[in-house]
């Protein structure tokens, strides 16, 4: 049914490549953020997050 109508819309074939495009790029600059940008004191404290705090009674 969808494909009917995506077929009479001009111009429809670029979107799945702008959108291929972006998530790679996204997930490429996460990694380099991971492996080159973070801080290990940023690493640590966000590891220890869920054990160092208590909860509010």
């Amino acid at each position: 049914m969808f494909k009917y109508y995506f077929e009479q819309v001009n111009g429809v074939e670029i979107w799945p490549i702008i959108s291929l495009t972006i998530f790679f790029i996204f997930f490429v600059g996460l990694l380099w953020w991971v492996f080159k940008g973070v801080d290990n004191s940023y690493i640590d404290e966000m590891k220890n997050l869920p054990i160092s705090k208590t909860p509010k009674s």
